[in-house]
């Protein structure tokens, strides 16, 4: 290997990539990577979408999330409101409709709260988060065929209090959360 060739430190150049699966989600490689040592190693990619999530917030400091089961886990989980993107999909979108088809909510008002990687060893997906406030409650959710979920009212304080119980192990949820409330901390501090 030439010295160009010899990827730069913490970094790991793909050589080749075989697609192991093809699923309707999501697909898998197999990738040969070049190491910044110069030797090589294999690397199983999960390519995924990507999705967003929603922390849908009232005017009474109330976070609507939704309870559903989750068939990996095989368990009830509590989770604020999401949804995988479409290919090309803008993340805004897709939670914007999400926020309307799991909650029955619609926001006046949208922010990001950043993105997060799920799990960035082996896992493509990138979920994009958002706060929503301003909500108009239409109360009429329209979900896909598959989809069963209710929809729950937990003051913020509280769901910020199941994250820290270990209450809610949903990743994107436990996030969203505490992003939130340190962000109503912020504003009410610079108030």
């Amino acid at each position: 290997m030439k010295k160009a060739d010899v990827p730069q430190h913490l970094s790991e150049t793909a050589l080749s990539s075989e697609e192991i699966y093809h699923g309707k989600i999501l697909r898998v490689t197999r990738d040969t990577v070049a190491l910044e040592d110069g030797t090589q190693a294999f690397r199983e990619v999960v390519h995924h979408p990507g999705g967003a999530c929603v922390v849908p917030l009232t005017d009474d400091g109330d976070v609507l999330m939704v309870r559903q089961f989750r068939y990996p886990h095989a368990a009830e989980t509590l989770e604020v409101p999401a949804g995988k993107l479409e290919y090309g999909e803008n993340p805004e979108d897709c939670a914007i409709r999400e926020l309307k088809e799991e909650a029955g909510a619609v926001s006046g008002h949208f922010e990001s709260l950043g993105c997060l990687y799920p799990t960035p060893a082996y896992d493509k997906e990138i979920i994009y988060m958002y706060l929503a406030r301003e909500l108009s409650l239409t109360n009429v959710q329209s979900l896909d065929a598959d989809e069963f979920l209710d929809v729950v009212r937990i003051p913020l304080k509280e769901a910020v209090d199941m994250v820290m119980r270990g209450e809610l192990p949903d990743a994107k949820t436990q996030i969203a959360l505490l992003k939130t409330a340190r962000l109503l901390e912020q504003e009410t501090a610079a108030e």
